[in-house]
């Protein structure tokens, strides 16, 4: 029997390595959603970092809040990034997904803004307040109304509420529901609109975005966007260790700054703060 020569023998054990090493990369990719805008940007400043730990990060952009999360239901994707606990919450619910969150990742703060008064307690009587249309963040704002001491709601503190929930109105404010992307607009024609300060740096205002009566905060954690997969794959080690890489970056959070026109008002690291 003839014995094949040692430096063949070499070259084949260098290609079963080369092999294995691929196969062990193809492994460690982890493929991200998200939408354009900071929750993306978020995610490409970590991807360096992540490669240098030998994870390979993919970024998919969706411009709906629909495809992402079936991209990870129907696993063609590992993780999304672009959603709070409300809002996959009534994604659940709507559609039966079997999704959870599994990281925070960032808490963007929404605000009380007007075009013509300057304090809250100058609010007069009878104002228009503009509120986003969809149920989930209506009731986010409705709560920081609530916190200005402007209204009072039926169940107190708890999410979800609507105008109709609105039991203690001492200023007779009257609301108008408004597409969120419009509520800036809506400012040249009401006294008050419940916003999202990135419209503003979105729009190129962001001067306009740290002029608020009032912010959100960390209180209002259960709105802070984070990394959301499959149920069964929510222990998956890949998914555990990019969440600590994105936690830990010093990049992330100098991107997420610059975002924010670097204004700590206007967003919240939640993972930081008890």
């Amino acid at each position: 029997m003839m014995r094949a020569p040692r430096f063949l023998k070499a070259a084949a054990l260098g290609w079963l390595l080369a092999a294995s090493a691929l196969a062990a990369h193809a492994a460690d990719v982890i493929r991200i959603g998200s939408t354009p805008g900071v929750t993306s940007d978020a995610v490409e400043a970590v991807t360096a970092e992540a490669r240098a730990q030998g994870l390979e990060v993919k970024l998919v952009e969706f411009t709906d809040w629909t495809l992402p999360n079936e991209a990870v239901n129907n696993g063609d994707i590992d993780l999304n990034f672009f959603q709070h606990q409300a809002f996959l919450n009534n994604a659940i619910k709507e559609r039966g997904y079997a999704l959870q969150l599994v990281g925070l990742g960032l808490l963007q703060n929404i605000g009380i803004y007007s075009n013509r008064i300057q304090r809250l307690q100058d609010v007069p009587d009878g104002a228009k307040v503009s509120v986003a249309n969809d149920p989930v963040n209506q009731g986010r704002g409705l709560l920081l109304l609530q916190k200005a001491g402007l209204i009072k709601l039926r169940k107190g503190n708890a999410v979800g509420a609507s105008v109709n929930d609105v039991v203690e109105n001492p200023k007779k404010l009257r609301f108008y529901e408004i597409e969120g992307p419009q509520l800036i607009h809506s400012l040249q024609d009401v006294d008050l609109a419940v916003v999202w300060p990135s419209y503003f740096v979105n729009a190129g205002k962001k001067g306009q975005a740290s002029r608020a009566l009032l912010y959100s905060g960390i209180d209002d954690s259960f709105y802070a966007m984070g990394f959301v997969a499959r149920k069964d794959k929510a222990l998956d080690p890949k998914i555990a260790r990019f969440v600590q890489l994105f936690q830990q970056s010093p990049k992330v959070r100098e991107v997420v700054s610059a975002r924010f026109n670097n204004d700590p008002k206007l967003y919240t690291l939640p993972w930081k703060t008890p």
